[in-house]
């Protein structure tokens, strides 16, 4: 981005970044996607367990393939050769982890942080049970209000993931959610079992100052 637009996006995280850390989460500010390895380096501890949901964000920062190189047990969901019952069984123990790392669909200003979920195991270990959680994210996903947020998932995120999920969902054809066409949204028959807008979250204030951490990338990054 050129030196004007940097300026006011830079305003927008310090801001963010303050509005988080108020909210007892712990903001590491990062230049370019290639600093996320290294920072993620200097968290990690040896031996640790560690696992992560299903993210582009940290698919575009190789961390999946990295967790392969270094010291720890890495819990991957996406190993060959696992059936569906195992890959189950490794989500659920998951939940279970020293550090699990995820993305979030959105980042509030006001320190907040939102995400929709399908199988609900990223929200489940994002609210509670991995000892420590490391949200990758770039500045793209940073909105104004609850109502951007949402916004967000219905016109960018979700239309984007079901494409490439390959899910006939509505607003894999129409670009958008059904919500925004019919008042009672999901009730109307295009989604059903193959939504994967099921579980909505909105994580404020935690209670653990630190067990939440976000890389915040300067750049734009997952949907």
């Amino acid at each position: 981005m050129d030196k004007h637009l940097r300026s006011v996006v830079e305003k927008r995280v310090a801001r963010t970044a303050e509005a988080l850390t108020r909210n007892n989460m712990e903001v590491h500010c990062l230049e370019s996607r290639k600093d996320v390895i290294p920072a993620l380096t200097s968290l990690l501890r040896q031996g640790e367990v560690v696992a992560h949901g299903g993210s582009m964000t940290l698919a575009q920062c190789s961390v999946p393939e990295w967790l392969k190189t270094v010291p720890v047990t890495y819990l991957d969901r996406d190993m060959p050769g696992l059936s569906p019952a195992d890959r189950q069984e490794m989500m659920r123990r998951a939940l279970l982890s020293d550090t699990y790392l995820t993305s979030v669909n959105a980042i509030l200003e006001e320190g907040a942080l939102y995400l929709v979920d399908g199988n609900g195991n990223r929200a489940a270990a994002m609210l509670y049970g991995p000892r420590r959680v490391i949200v990758v994210a770039g500045v793209n996903k940073i909105v104004s209000s609850l109502s951007e947020a949402v916004d967000r998932v219905r016109t960018i995120a979700c239309p984007a993931n079901v494409a490439r999920l390959e899910r006939p969902t509505w607003c894999r054809k129409q670009g958008h959610c059904i919500a925004f066409d019919h008042p009672d949204g999901g009730k109307i028959a295009g989604c059903g079992r193959e939504s994967i807008c099921n579980d909505f979250v909105l994580l404020r204030n935690q209670t653990i100052p630190g067990r939440i951490q976000i890389l915040l990338v300067m750049e734009d990054l997952g949907y």
